[in-house]
Formats: C-alpha cells, structure tokens, sequence
C-alpha cells in the first residue's frame, strides 16, 4: 500500500463521519518559492487524492503565511536599487510581506504578491489546484479577532505549554510579560512593539514600538496584529477543521514545533490536532545539504519545469516515501531518471503495474476534464540530447534522422521534451554540447600515424562520393580501419584500432575524444559543413597557420590556504558554573554586508542584523572566504563582548568560528530556519 493511502485511512478513522476532509500546507512568500518547499505541496496533494480514491470529499487548502515578518532581503532583491527618496530594503525588515513594495515592474501591488503568482502561475502548469488562503486578509478582515482574544486570555497557560518544550527555566516575572501576540506598528508598521499593559477582559491593550510610538490596541476593533508562530498554527487548524498537515523534519522533530502546537490546539482551542507527516529535504545532485535561497540553491518549481515534465516531477515526490531524501539531477543522472519514469508509464499504461506504481502514477498524472489521464509521450530523452546535439535542434531533420534509425517519432511526439533537451544540454551539460571546428586541425592530423592518416583519407573520399544509406556509412566506418591495417586475428586488436579511428575523426571534427554515435553524426549533418575537415590534400591556408588562440589563465583564487596536521587537542578549560556561562550573550545574527577593509590583509567588516538592530563586527577570515559567500548566511555572535577597534573599524562582537591546522577558520553556520536574535543556549 502506498504512503498515501496508509495516512488517508489514519484520517479516516479519526473522523470517520466528517462531510469534507481538510489536507493542508503553507509556505512565506521571503522570495521565489524554492522545489524544497514544494514537498509540502506534493504531500498534501498525493493524500487528498487518496482520500478520494477512497471514496471521499477532500479539499487541498494552501496558505500564504504572508501577513509574516518581512526577516531578510533575499539576495536578488538586494541588488535592485530603491527609487530616489525611498528607503533601503533593509529598513522594511519587521513589516509584514504585503507591506513590502514589490521590487519587481510586474504590476504586482506588494512584494507577496509578486512571489505568491510566480508560484501560483507555476501551480497551474502542474495542474494542481488549490484552495487559497491569504493570511493578510485573513488577520486584517478581523476573522481571527476572536481568536487572538482567546489566546489572551490563555495567555498564562501558553506561557507555561511553551516552557514546558523548554530546557531553560524561565526568568522571573517572564510569565507575567508575555503576551502571545505581535501588534504591527501604525506609525513604522514594524512589529517591534511590545505590550506594556492589558485590559481586564484582554480586550485593549497599551503598547510602544521600538521607533518611539506609544497607543492604544483594541483587540475587538484593530485587527492589524498576528499570533506568534506556534500559536497561529494550531488556531488556523482549528479555524480551516484542518485534518492532516505534513512539515519538515525541524518541525517534526521531538519537542518541535508541531508537538508544541499539537499541546496548544488541544488546551487552548479544544481542537484535536491533524494528522502530520515530516517530511525529508531535497537535495540536487552533486550538493550538499537543504535546499534554501539563502544559499543561492533557488530553484523554484517554474525552474525545474525547464528540465522536468511536471508528472516527473510529482513521480519523483510521489515514489519515494516522505522521510526519505532523493536528488533532482543536474548531471547525467536526469536522463536515467527520465528512462526509469518512462519504464515505470509504459508499464502502468500496459496494465503490468503493482499496487504501489499504480499508485504512483495516480498520484503524478495530471486529470483530464472528460476523464482518464494526460497522455506523455515516452520518446527518449537520451535520444533527443544525442540527436538534438548533432543537428542542433533542427525539428525536420530531427524526424529525418529519427525515421532513418528505425524510430519514426514526429515533432508532435517529442515537443513537449524537446526544449527540456536542449535546456539540459546547454545549461547544465555544455561541455556536451558538439560544435563543428570552423577550420582544419593541422595539430590533430600531424600527430596521426600514416596508417591513421589513409584512413582520414578514406573516410573524406566516401562521404564526398556520397549516395550510401545509414546502415551502409555505419558498415563503412568500421570496414575502414582493417582497410588499412588488414585482416587481424585479435578481435580485441582490432577494435581498439576502431575506437582510436573514432576518436580521430572526432578530433577533427569538434576537437573532443567522444561525441554522439558516429555514423548518426556524419548522416544528420549537411556533408557540406564538415568533409572539408577530412581532406588534408591541400596546403595550410593562411587561417589555419594562424596559432590557435590560448585559452586564458584561470584566474588566480583569492584565497590560498595551506592546511595540515591537526593540531594537539588542547585539555579542557577549568569548570564554570552555569552562571558563568549565562554572561555570555550568543545570539543568531544575518549578514546583510561584507566588506574588505582598506589596507587590511585578512579582516572583513561583516554588517549584522542582531533581531534588534545592526551591528558591525571585523572578523579576520579574508583567506577563507569571500563576501559573496557570506552575505546572507546566519552566524553566531557573541553579542555583549566590550566593543573594540580592530583596522580602523569599531567591532561590537565576535562570530564563532572552528580553527585548527587541518581546516584552517571554518564559521560556524546556521540554518536559516532560526530567526535572527535568537538566544544560543
């Protein structure tokens, strides 16, 4: 039985009598919505549908958590300069998303929106559709003020569900401050503003902002607040009748936020929580770690359509169970994920499937109106990279070439692969990518034997003779060499002799060892573009005397580290007590600039932003990494360390970092899942 299946009739038997089922997910619109975060979508979409294999209403509900703080400018945004008199990008930082204006001149009115129909759009490619909820119109139409209310009111008991997922015990009087609800500022419209008193009847409250603004909430009336993260969750499930949710394995994990929530939907909202299933990360090919685009790692669902047929992308999610990871490919590995999928198909179309890939491919075909499934074409992909290479996409000679090897596929079989072929080809796997030499290569053909040399000559006079089929050019290109060198007894001998002749006439021809199968090569191409190639019966022309243009330098790397043994492992410090250790102020912080400083060999000046406000630190790690590759990331700081001047520039803090001899300075990264200002203890 499929995963699917098993969590469908887990819902069921839960509530067995409920009209319609509810299978949520959600995802902030920070930026482009990455193919990481599309796990959640594909879950929830593959358990609705097995609700209604059986027999069941279900409904796939999607929420933009876009009334959330606006945490960091994503990197391309950073880039975009603000107009004349307006304020930076950083300065919004505490709005929610929808008051962010849209960097981009797309017509869109904020910046969640620009992102929420990137994402929307590339939904409608896939054929998923959803039910949409907007949680700024949510908040805002005041149908949560209730809610919120509530939350209130239960304020203590939060307080205490919460410090109960705790290891550190509260402070005092830190129970009696806390309240679970952020209001966003009128006059900034940041959500750095803090509750100073509240009302009787938690309905009104007195609060100030970090910008120096002081006033009056009314919970009833002012609906221009939110409830924090884990108290949010478990009331928009109460509110929607939520029945099963999946999250990542942070949110899965012991303690996390879904168990806290699960305590929270119970206690304070009487709702029995959904079901959850955490789910993996998705890795690419050849990297490491989540996917983020924090990191530069951005890939969105509209991207990996350039590569993907959308049912390959939902087989991908739909084969492999959600605790396990697996890669999208960049390499070669794409094409035999396109040969497994298009195996898995052909089987399932021919009734020789199991339970499981029929399941499967439920779950990843996309459902016509009247009926039945979208039809894929299962034409090679492999074919189309290696004969799209030798005739440069050309669609006519595409089906010339194909109908000639005995594979008579016409462009409207393999349209819909053919741009992912060339995409694949040319942005992921270049080096492939067979170009014709634009003159002799005098330099190949002198360092050939002579027997080698009659057979270029050879192979010249039969392709400008011309009138010979397919079949006949490929008999012909391995009749040549025992032409040349005679009858030999070794077969093995004699098919080296044929490998070096073909890697001889690749030479010649696009400056490579290997290329596509030879004979389809020289049959698809115009003989016109290339005999000339072959033939060597003829002076050197002045072009080709001309030294062929060097390749430049790489580029010296900027950093050049030596690393070596480790070093002696140093005995533990003396013991402190806790109170010792709680001094020390670690806190999260995101690195909004770097820059060298002038004169200084191996310090940057790092700009932070603390969860409070920015700070600047100088840290000496120039040899170990450039500004690019710090900008963005979330480091640790000790926050409170007395203020000192290093190369000029006032540090107010220090990153932590791992140095030793066999790995020279390594930061000490965080994910990007922890806020900034966040506490390390």
């Amino acid at each position: 039985m499929h995963w699917s299946d098993k969590i469908a009739q887990e819902i069921i038997r839960r509530r067995p009598d409920k009209e319609e089922y509810v299978c949520a997910a959600g995802i902030s619109p920070s930026g482009s919505i990455h193919i990481g975060n599309f796990r959640d979508i594909a879950t929830s979409l593959f358990v609705t549908k097995a609700l209604r294999r059986q027999g069941k209403k279900a409904r796939l509900l999607f929420s933009w958590d876009e009334y959330d703080r606006f945490r960091k400018v994503p990197v391309n945004v950073a880039k975009i300069e603000r107009p004349q008199g307006e304020k930076p990008w950083e300065e919004y930082i505490g709005c929610s998303y929808v008051d962010v204006p849209n960097p981009f001149d797309d017509g869109c009115p904020n910046y969640a929106k620009h992102f929420e129909k990137e994402f929307e759009d590339a939904m409608e490619r896939f054929g998923i559709q959803m039910d949409y909820r907007y949680q700024a119109q949510m908040n805002r139409s005041g149908k949560y003020a209730q809610h919120v209310i509530t939350a209130l009111k239960k304020r203590g008991e939060i307080f205490d569900i919460l410090d109960s997922f705790r290891t550190q015990a509260a402070k005092e009087g830190e129970r009696e401050a806390y309240y679970p609800v952020s209001i966003y500022c009128p006059h900034c419209g940041k959500d750095t503003t803090k509750i100073l008193s509240l009302s009787e009847d938690c309905t009104v409250a007195e609060y100030e902002c970090a910008c120096g603004y002081r006033g009056t909430f009314d919970f009833t009336k002012d609906f221009h607040c939110k409830l924090a993260w884990k108290i949010d969750w478990p009331m928009r499930w109460m509110y929607e009748e939520v029945d099963f949710e999946p999250g990542g394995k942070d949110h899965a994990s012991p303690g996390g936020s879904y168990d806290t929530s699960r305590v929270i939907a119970k206690k304070i909202y009487d709702y029995e929580a959904p079901v959850f299933q955490g789910y993996e990360f998705i890795g690419i090919k050849g990297a490491t770690g989540k996917m983020s685009g924090s990191s530069g790692l951005n890939l969105t669902p509209d991207t990996l359509l350039s590569l993907y047929q959308p049912e390959m992308i939902l087989w991908l999610y739909a084969k492999s169970e959600p605790t396990k990871a697996f890669d999208f490919c960049f390499d070669d590995g794409i094409l035999r994920q396109y040969f497994e999928f298009d195996k898995q198909y052909n089987d399932f179309l021919a009734g020789a499937g199991d339970e499981f890939l029929n399941t499967v491919m439920a779950n990843c075909l996309r459902e016509e109106e009247g009926g039945g499934y979208r039809r894929i074409q299962t034409v090679p992909m492999s074919l189309l990279v290696q004969l799209g290479s030798v005739v440069d996409f050309n669609i006519p000679m595409l089906e010339t070439v194909f109908e000639k090897i005995g594979q008579p596929f016409t462009y409207e079989q393999f349209k819909d692969r053919l741009d992912r072929a060339k995409y694949w080809l040319e942005q992921c796997s270049p080096e492939n990518v067979n170009r014709l030499r634009s003159c002799r290569s005098w330099e190949a053909y002198e360092s050939f034997s002579e027997e080698e040399k009659k057979e270029i000559a050879l192979l010249h006079d039969y392709i400008a003779k011309g009138g010979y089929s397919l079949d006949e050019l490929n008999q012909e290109l391995y009749a040549i060499p025992k032409q040349v060198m005679g009858e030999l007894g070794d077969p093995k001998e004699l098919k080296k002799i044929q490998g070096q002749f073909f890697k001889n006439v690749y030479k010649l021809l696009i400056d490579k060892e290997k290329g596509p199968r030879l004979y389809l090569f020289l049959y698809a191409i115009d003989p016109g573009k290339y005999v000339n190639l072959l033939d060597f019966s003829t002076p050197m022309t002045e072009e080709e005397k001309k030294p062929a243009p060097k390749e430049a330098p790489a580029e010296e790397e900027k950093r050049h580290v030596e690393y070596g043994d480790p070093d002696p492992v140093e005995p533990v410090k003396d013991q402190i007590v806790l109170e010792d250790f709680a001094k020390l102020d670690m806190r999260v912080c995101r690195i909004l600039k770097c820059a060298e400083i002038r004169k200084s060999h191996s310090c940057y000046k790092l700009t932070l932003f603390d969860g409070l406000k920015e700070r600047v630190i100088v840290s000496s790690i120039k040899s170990y990494y450039t500004p690019e590759e710090m900008v963005g990331k979330k480091i640790i700081v000790l926050a409170n360390l007395q203020p000192a001047r290093f190369s000029g520039v006032t540090s107010e803090g220090m990153l932590l970092a791992a140095t030793n001899n066999a790995c020279g300075c390594q930061v000490i990264f965080v994910d990007d899942i922890v806020p900034e200002g966040t506490r390390i203890c």
